[in-house]
C-alpha cells in the first residue's frame, strides 16, 4: 500500500448555518473566472463534434492544454447500469452520451494528446469499463478507435494499477484532507469532467464538479469497504460520504472533524469541493442536448412532490472552469448560481457553487463570466417549472 498519512443550546440550523459561515471563512481565496463555450445542439444524431469543436475554438483551443499528455475523462455513469428511467436508455436521461464523449476524444486526440483513457467508478461490479458499456446498451468499439490511443477503465476499485494513489487536498480540505483513488486519476497530466446537464435530489445539482464524487473508489469509500483494508471490489453507496456512518479503510486518511453534521446537504457539497480541488478538472464539458429533471438517478425519492421530465435543452456547454462552467448550467436550467441554502435548486443543501467559489476553484458571479457562442438567454429551460416544488 502506498505511504499513508495519517454544541452548545443551539437549534441545528443555527449550528449548521454557523458552521458553513466559518468554514467558508477559513477557506476563502480569490476565485478565477474563466469564459465559457455554449453552442445549440439538437439532437445526437449529427453535429455532435462540429458542436464541440465550435465551442473549444471559442475557448481558444484546447491543443496548449493536451498536446503531448495523458489526458484522463472522466464521464459519468452514476446508478446502477441496467436501471432505466422510464423506458429511455441512461444515455439520453443521465449518463454523459457516448456521441459527445466520442467527440470530445476525438477532438482531443487531434489537438495532439498522447494517450486518451476514459474512466468512470462502477458502484456494483468489478468489470472493465467495456462492458459495464455494453451492459448500458452502447458498444464502446466507435470510442475506443475515436483518437490513436484510447483505453478505458473502471475506476470503482484498484484495477490495472499497482495499488491506489494518495491526492492531497491543498491546506487540509473542508470534509477530508486526502483521497486514496484508482491510479488512472494520480497518472494524469489533464483531466477532463463530462457531465449531464441535470439536478440532484440532495445537492440541488449534478454537473461538472458533482461528477467527481465518482472518482472516490467504491471499495474504499462505498458499502463494501472493508476496515483493515479496501475490499476486493465495489459495491453499494458511499453512505460514509453521504452520512459520515464510518471512516474509511485502516491506512486511509478519515475525515478531519468525525464530529461535524452527518448531514448528507452538508457532507457531499464539500467532499466535492474537496474531491475537485484534490485533482483539479482541467477542462469541463456538459452534455444538455437530452436530459431529465428532478434528479440524477434512475427514480426519485420516496414520497417527493418532484415530478421527473424528460426534456431537451438542445445545448452543450464547455469551459476551462468548471465552476463557471456549472453557473452558466445552472442559469440555463433557470436557477440563480448565487442562491443560497434553501432556494431552489439548494431547497435542502449547501451551495456547491458557493463552496467551491470559496475555495477559489473559480467564480460563479456570471457578470464576470464571459460567454460565447450560444447567449444564455436563448437557451434557458425552467426545470423547475417542468418538475414542480420539492
Amino acid at each position: 500500500m502506498p505511504v499513508r498519512h495519517s454544541h452548545l443550546a443551539w437549534t441545528r440550523r443555527e449550528w449548521l448555518a454557523a458552521a458553513a459561515v466559518s468554514s467558508l471563512a477559513k477557506t476563502a481565496r480569490a476565485a478565477p473566472a474563466a469564459p465559457v463555450a455554449m453552442a445549440r445542439c439538437p439532437d445526437y444524431a449529427s453535429g455532435v463534434t462540429d458542436a464541440v469543436r465550435k465551442m473549444f475554438d471559442q475557448l481558444g483551443g484546447i491543443g496548449r492544454l493536451v498536446a503531448g499528455k495523458t489526458v484522463a475523462v472522466k464521464i459519468n455513469m452514476t446508478g446502477s447500469l441496467r436501471d432505466r428511467s422510464g423506458h429511455l436508455p441512461a444515455w439520453l436521461t443521465r449518463w454523459s452520451h457516448p456521441m459527445v464523449i466520442g467527440a470530445a476524444v476525438r477532438l482531443i486526440g487531434e489537438a495532439g494528446a498522447r494517450r486518451v483513457r476514459i474512466l468512470e467508478g462502477s458502484s456494483e461490479d468489478d468489470h472493465p469499463l467495456e462492458e459495464n458499456f455494453l451492459i448500458g446498451g452502447w458498444n464502446p468499439a466507435a470510442l475506443l478507435n475515436a483518437a490513436p490511443s484510447v483505453e478505458m477503465e473502471n475506476t470503482g476499485f484498484m484495477g490495472s494499477g499497482k495499488d491506489y494513489a494518495r491526492l492531497d487536498v491543498p491546506e487540509g480540505g473542508l470534509i477530508y484532507p486526502a483521497f486514496d483513488v484508482n491510479h488512472s486519476y494520480a497518472e494524469c497530466d489533464v483531466l477532463v469532467s463530462i457531465a449531464k446537464l441535470k439536478e440532484h435530489e440532495r445537492t440541488g445539482l449534478s454537473l461538472s464538479l458533482k461528477n467527481m464524487v465518482g472518482i472516490a473508489p467504491g471499495t474504499i469509500y462505498g458499502d463494501s469497504a472493508g476496515y483493515d483494508a479496501p475490499a476486493a471490489r465495489p459495491f453499494g453507496e458511499r453512505a460514509m460520504f453521504h452520512i459520515g456512518n464510518r471512516q474509511p479503510p485502516e491506512g486511509t486518511p478519515p475525515e478531519k472533524d468525525p464530529k461535524s453534521p452527518r448531514e448528507f446537504g452538508y457532507r457531499i457539497p464539500r467532499i466535492t469541493v474537496d474531491l475537485a480541488r484534490a485533482r483539479p478538472i482541467s477542462l469541463a464539458l456538459i452534455d444538455g442536448i437530452e436530459t431529465q429533471t428532478a434528479g440524477a438517478g434512475a427514480a426519485l425519492d420516496e414520497g417527493t412532490k418532484r415530478q421527473m421530465r424528460f426534456v431537451k435543452p438542445g445545448i452543450l456547454i464547455a469551459s476551462l472552469n468548471p465552476v463557471c462552467a456549472d453557473a452558466v448550467a445552472t442559469s440555463v436550467m433557470g436557477f440563480d448560481p448565487a442562491a443560497p441554502r434553501g432556494k431552489a435548486p439548494f431547497e435542502t443543501c449547501d451551495s456547491t457553487l458557493e463552496l467551491a467559489e470559496q475555495a477559489g476553484i473559480g467564480t460563479r458571479n456570471l457578470k464576470q463570466i464571459e460567454v460565447r457562442g450560444l447567449a444564455i438567454e436563448k437557451s434557458r429551460i425552467s426545470f423547475l417549472e417542468q418538475r414542480g416544488a420539492a
